[in-house]
């Protein structure tokens, strides 16, 4: 037995070694996202908005004033939201986004910041970019472009439509569903 533990080990308390270096270093990425996202809710806490908001209200806000469709929102998130609609209907009794149907396809609901969501994002971009710095102090300029290219290449392989392309043109043009992208997925690797 390896009498030395790695950090890992250290940080939860565990003993016996890893079955494999695979297992710990996926255990490491969840343990890392964990803390990191530990520590953007607590900074948007105070706001009374949560991660997966904060992250709509900056997707709008890249958006511009033309805004998006709900699904493609769905699309562009970092941590997937299965509720978009519900997710939207809570942020727009807060103000901080408006809906409007699309008059050449009633099916199509576009979403918009609006100028509350704006100011919202406005006080929180300088402590969240903070916090951001301050979470990877430890780690090299270097190192964090490999760690971006091995996260990369990590996202990559479990889901190889990651760097499908978007929907761009007419109303009712749509890039393969998700299930359409997994399904397909499925049958090239069977």
């Amino acid at each position: 037995m390896n009498a030395a533990l790695s950090q890992l080990q250290a940080e939860i308390q565990q003993s016996s070694p890893f079955p494999s270096v695979q297992e710990e270093a996926v255990l490491s990425i969840l343990r890392t996202a964990d803390l990191i996202r530990t520590a953007i809710a607590n900074l948007l806490a105070p706001a009374a908005i949560t991660m997966q908001q904060y992250n709509v209200l900056r997707i709008l806000r890249g958006a511009g004033s033309a805004g998006l469709p709900t699904l493609a929102i769905g699309d562009r998130m970092i941590e997937s939201a299965p509720g978009i609609t519900r997710l939207l209907d809570r942020m727009e009794a807060k103000g901080w986004v408006s809906r409007e149907r699309c008059k050449l396809d009633r099916r199509v609901v576009y979403a918009r910041i609006s100028g509350e969501g704006l100011r919202l994002l406005a006080g929180l971009d300088e402590p969240l970019r903070a916090s951001t710095v301050l979470s990877l102090t430890g780690v090299e300029e270097s190192a964090l472009g490999q760690m971006i290219q091995l996260l990369a290449s990590v996202r990559q392989s479990i889901h190889p439509g990651a760097a499908a392309p978007t929907c761009e043109g007419v109303i009712g043009e749509a890039s393969p569903t998700k299930s359409n992208q997994t399904s397909s997925s499925r049958r090239k690797h069977s």
